[in-house]
């Protein structure tokens, strides 16, 4: 799970997240990174972004890099 750490993770980088209503079926969103909202460099179950929809979730995988 390349989405644990934040140094993998810039703002315009295509990323899966998990929703937090999603957490148990695993469903997945796509889209692409406005903000990064976890601070520190690593967490286990994913850094948390907010898409440029709008939608906050954890990275669970990282689609494309610019």
């Amino acid at each position: 799970m390349e989405g644990q750490h934040r140094k993998n993770i810039q703002p315009g980088v295509e990323v899966a997240i998990v929703l937090k209503q999603h957490q148990r079926s695993g469903e997945l969103t796509y889209g692409v990174v406005k903000d990064i909202l976890t601070n520190s460099r690593f967490h286990p179950h994913g850094i948390k972004v907010r898409l440029e929809d709008g939608n906050v979730g954890r990275v669970k995988e990282i689609l494309q890099k610019d």
